[in-house]
């Protein structure tokens, strides 16, 4: 299997090649992409090195999988390029994720939607993964009428910039007048603002949460609003999530629902003080669940505290799992033709 990582020496990027050898995914050959000042510079994967390569190179070497972590416009100039060629794409921007003609992929929920025809594959957005991650067994359950959502996101989402941003504040220089990814400094502070504003005075990211949950459960009468909010922790998006359901339901068919779900892991004993943090779910693939208990508010009304590590299940992880998926049902590898 040719793999091409475009991205790879950005911060996803370098989980992805982490995440790629975890999970023991068949490269044959490894191609590191990445833009022009990268090129010449070598990647260690498994063991061996590779030259990170142009775009243009990649294409020319016809990977059977290419893995994007570049960023939006990247993706739209030449996801195309690299699908003409019958490359399948999985693309972690937002690119494609709101083009109807676009699977938006959790592969524990919806990997099955899959065919041989789809040479572009959206990667959704790290705080949606987790979140319907959590809710699609308890939507197919009771069908969910109301969502309200506040994030609490690792200022590790912005990349490499934010990361620099935070480091030199915790050592304690000013990084006012600097270019920086915030405004605002990040360390010992909580900026009520991820992504750019819309003309509805959310923000992208809020939006995002909006449109693609309806997308990947298929159901846009769900009404659904949302506060991100960008945190000083170093690795992991932690979530608040207020649910109102069509029809009623139990707690304990909630954590039942929860514990059997692929990829979930339930923490949730208040009386031992166990339940998810960031801190714990850091550096896994999974999706922690706790503090499960009723609205007391409202009728059908559920409380949830989900949290995963935004670099792996909120990336490089699902993007992964999207090509093991496509792998095992013959859907890429030498041979294969759309």
């Amino acid at each position: 299997m040719k793999v091409a990582v475009v991205g790879a020496t950005g911060l996803v990027g370098g989980v992805m090649f982490q995440v790629l050898q975890e999970h023991n995914f068949p490269v044959t050959e490894m191609i590191p992409v990445a833009s022009e000042r990268s090129v010449g510079k070598q990647i260690e994967y498994c063991g061996k090195s590779y030259t990170v390569v142009g775009l243009r190179t990649a294409v020319e070497m016809r990977p059977d999988v290419a893995i994007f972590s570049a960023g939006g416009s990247i993706s739209l100039e030449w996801a195309p390029k690299f699908a003409e060629i019958g490359t399948v794409v999985v693309d972690n921007s937002s690119a494609w994720r709101m083009d109807p003609t676009k699977k938006l992929i959790i592969p524990e929920v919806n990997a099955s939607e899959l065919t041989e025809r789809d040479l572009i594959i959206a990667n959704p957005n790290c705080s949606t993964i987790q979140l319907v991650l959590a809710l699609a067994p308890l939507h197919k359950a009771f069908g969910i009428k109301r969502l309200v959502i506040s994030t609490y996101q690792s200022f590790t989402g912005t990349g490499v910039p934010a990361v620099n941003q935070y480091e030199a504040e915790k050592r304690g220089e000013d990084t006012s007048g600097t270019d920086r990814p915030y405004s605002y400094p990040i360390f010992e502070n909580c900026i009520p603002h991820c992504d750019v504003f819309l003309n509805n005075d959310y923000t992208k990211e809020e939006m995002k949460l909006v449109h693609e949950t309806r997308k990947i459960l298929g159901d846009d009468s769900i009404a659904i609003t949302a506060t991100a909010v960008r945190v000083p922790v170093h690795g992991g998006h932690s979530e608040s999530v207020n649910v109102e359901f069509h029809r009623p339901f139990t707690v304990a068919k909630v954590r039942e629902l929860l514990t059997a779900t692929p990829g979930i892991v339930v923490q949730d004993d208040v009386k031992n003080n166990v339940y998810p943090m960031p801190l714990l779910a850091k550096h896994k693939d999974e999706v922690f669940v706790g503090r499960i208990r009723r609205d007391e508010s409202i009728e059908n009304g559920l409380n949830l505290w989900v949290v995963a590590d935004n670099l792996r299940k909120g990336a490089a992880t699902n993007a992964v799992q999207i090509a093991t998926y496509l792998a095992a049902n013959k859907l890429i590898g030498p041979g294969v033709t759309a």
